[in-house]
């Protein structure tokens, strides 16, 4: 492996993906080799991130830019639409994806994986990049060890497409892994009306707040005898993400097969 990580970045004219331009063009131990975006097709990818032009110009054919550019790693954050294309294209032509874009089915993760091994790469799809927000998903796990009365409640601005959130799936995921199914609440509670509640997952609800104005905010609120516990984690702004994207566009070169949740790449 060289010492420069070679990266190509799709959706590069969204807002996240804007952000990813900008933390590889800072970064003296990544190159840009190729920038992925139909409606920024023909600009030069550092300008259009308000830097310097860095000489790639952005293209709306990602399987053109992976053949021509060879890069070692794709990071994608675009729809859940096309997201899942976009990963089984970089695997065929062995490159490693990192994955920010939410809605994968535990199969198409399997199957993902599978591939991966077979072309002898590594790979990540990671609901959240937030090093804040893995620690309140690992805090929660421990927790509830404690505590096995729980709900979550996530906020996010009123154009996120899934619901709940992908970190909040996370964290209910590591929350079971350490506490037996548990229905809460009196059993002969009745909803009034449809969903209010929430959604049921291992006997514990979570809640999806969908508002303008809203970034992205989760907390996991604990309730025992006497006492509750609240583990709560805010994002003001995408950066906040970006050295998490970082440290896994340098960590997936060590990995083969694909790994499911950014809390792998952190101790």
């Amino acid at each position: 492996m060289s010492q420069t990580i070679s990266v190509a970045v799709v959706g590069a004219g969204g807002r996240m993906g804007r952000e990813v331009v900008k933390m590889v063009l800072e970064d003296e131990k990544l190159q840009l080799v190729a920038a992925i975006s139909p409606s920024k097709v023909g600009q030069d990818a550092g300008t259009m991130v308000g830097m310097p032009a860095c000489g790639v110009e952005v293209t709306g054919d990602l399987e053109l830019a992976l053949v021509e550019s060879k890069p070692d790693v794709m990071v994608d954050f675009t729809t859940p639409h096309t997201v899942l294309a976009n990963t089984r294209l970089a695997i065929q032509h062995k490159v490693r994806p990192i994955i920010g874009t939410t809605g994968f089915t535990p199969e198409q993760i399997a199957e993902l994986d599978e591939h991966c091994k077979q072309q002898g790469i590594g790979g990540l799809i990671a609901p959240n990049f937030s090093i804040g927000a893995i620690l309140m998903m690992k805090f929660a796990a421990q927790a509830a060890k404690y505590f096995p009365h729980l709900e979550i409640i996530e906020y996010h601005g009123d154009q996120k497409l899934d619901a709940p959130s992908g970190t909040a799936v996370k964290t209910a995921e590591l929350i079971a892994e350490v506490r037996e199914e548990l229905r809460q609440g009196n059993p002969n509670e009745h909803e009034t009306i449809e969903g209010a509640r929430g959604g049921y997952y291992n006997g514990f609800r979570i809640h999806s707040v969908r508002l303008p104005g809203v970034f992205a905010q989760q907390e996991v609120i604990f309730g025992g005898f006497g006492q509750t516990l609240k583990i709560r984690h805010d994002s003001y702004e995408r950066a906040g993400y970006m050295p998490g994207v970082n440290l896994a566009v340098h960590k997936v070169m060590e990995y083969t097969g694909l790994i499911y949740g950014f809390e792998h790449f952190i101790d």
